[in-house]
């Protein structure tokens, strides 16, 4: 995947050399050299860890800036679950989907119902007889990268549903042409994000050729200003003829896949597991790739603490805005009894399924050649021997098994290891006093 393809960026002039993200970052993909780090495009998966530990502000996330959507002579805004989170004392969402319409868009559709509607293909994927278990979600493209990288074993077991992003945005573009008889080229689908790697996902999706999204602004784009746009939501609403928004609206439960759990908790399956963290990810799907969990049948995995709610580029703290999609999700299914009014036939199978593999990423190539590269694995084991086996991260590697490896394909050199310099300043300097000694005895 070219850099340019990734969210997750490093701004040079802020980054000091530190590190805190060499530590955290779940694949090893950063490394420090020259003083500054260093992100291997092949092996980020846009998570944001880096983005969160970064005392510096040197990661950050690049996505579409709202004066983006006038690409398009038509838009609709797609706002994620996670947005309703970011703001208080909400009792349904038709302000916030207001709101983005006087921003600018023309158009807004809940991507909670595209939730929806994943919900119920995920469903049936379950009761396939032939279903991998434990099937693992897709909606985290984070993860989903993860395991492209470090757990490729288990690639088969992704269901091959496309996230609910992408199934609001071919909903959202077939009713805007259908209502209003325009040309689907005229329309920009534009995801409001809480995360990098949705916007990564749009730039090079993960098992179709192309998404249905044309862009994503982070929600801390749009934060502030849909905020005074709420803030005067009563005396719009007295003035403004109001657009009916509840065919846009998606349910309760779709909402509720903003945290953690709300996946599991609309697919009601009794032998499934919701996991949040990346930390945490890793080492349920190690424990998926070693057999440990035989009865799991359906993993849910979000690469952010609580769940998207915990997204590097959302505005509101995540245990507040967990909480508030708690109480938005209790009021909205009073008021309309939790009920599912998505057709059976929202979005055609072909618009939803996946239409090519999921392939694993290859992060260690050491040479075409394969001789050659068994040669380059050897000398990483026997270089891996004199190291102190304490991954300290000092190098500029994540471990010392990855400096290894760096200095095989030339990205380091041994002396990089404080604790190999240090043994050979020490046998230089005791080099040294033998030759004092020697030419004193002359």
């Amino acid at each position: 995947m070219a850099s340019s393809l990734h969210s997750v960026r490093l701004d040079k002039g802020k980054c000091v050399g530190c590190t805190n993200c060499l530590k955290r970052c779940p694949t090893e993909a950063i490394r420090i050299r020259a003083g500054r780090a260093r992100i291997l495009d092949e092996m980020c998966i846009d998570c944001g860890e880096c983005i969160r530990v970064c005392t510096h502000h040197a990661k950050v996330a690049i996505t579409d800036p709202l004066s983006s959507i006038r690409r398009f002579r038509y838009r609709i805004a797609l706002p994620a679950p996670t947005l309703y989170g970011q703001f208080k004392n909400l009792k349904n969402i038709d302000g916030i989907l207001r709101g983005l319409i006087r921003m600018g868009f023309d158009d807004v559709f809940d991507v909670a119902r595209g939730a929806d509607v994943v919900t119920r293909a995920v469903s049936e994927r379950l009761k396939r007889p032939d279903a991998p278990h434990p099937l693992i979600s897709s909606a985290c493209p984070a993860v989903v990268r993860l395991i492209q990288v470090r757990f490729p074993e288990l690639l088969d077991n992704i269901v091959d549903v496309r996230s609910p992003m992408e199934a609001a945005a071919a909903m959202a573009r077939r009713e805007f042409c259908e209502r209003n008889g325009v040309d689907p080229a005229d329309v920009g689908c534009f995801f409001i994000t809480p995360c990098a790697a949705k916007a990564t996902a749009i730039r090079s999706p993960i098992g179709h050729g192309k998404s249905a999204a044309d862009g994503a602004i982070s929600i801390l784009e749009v934060y502030g200003l849909l905020s005074s746009q709420l803030r005067r939501e009563k005396d719009a609403a007295a003035k403004e003829k109001q657009t009916d928004l509840a065919a846009r609206h998606g349910s309760p439960r779709g909402i509720g896949w903003a945290r953690s759990g709300g996946e599991c908790t609309a697919l009601n399956e009794d032998e499934a597991l919701a996991v949040d963290g990346i930390d945490n990810v890793s080492r349920v799907l190690e424990a998926i790739e070693n057999d440990r969990l035989p009865d799991l049948r359906y993993f849910e995995g979000l690469a952010c603490n609580g769940g998207c709610i915990g997204g590097p580029i959302v505005f509101e703290n995540a245990f507040i805005a967990r909480n508030r999609i708690r109480r938005l999700v209790a009021e909205m299914s009073r008021a309309d009894g939790g009920g599912d009014a998505l057709p059976e036939d929202a979005l055609p199978e072909a618009q939803l399924a996946f239409d090519r593999p999921v392939l694993p990423v290859e992060t260690l190539k050491l040479d075409a050649d394969f001789s050659e590269a068994l040669k380059k694995m050897d000398r990483i084991e026997e270089i891996h021997r004199k190291l102190p086996g304490l991954d300290c991260g000092s190098c500029g590697s994540p471990t010392c098994q990855a400096l290894a490896e760096d200095i095989v394909r030339g990205y380091a050199r041994e002396m990089d290891c404080l604790f190999l310099l240090k043994e050979r300043v020490s046998d230089m300097a005791k080099q040294m006093v033998e030759i004092s000694e020697l030419t004193r005895e002359k």
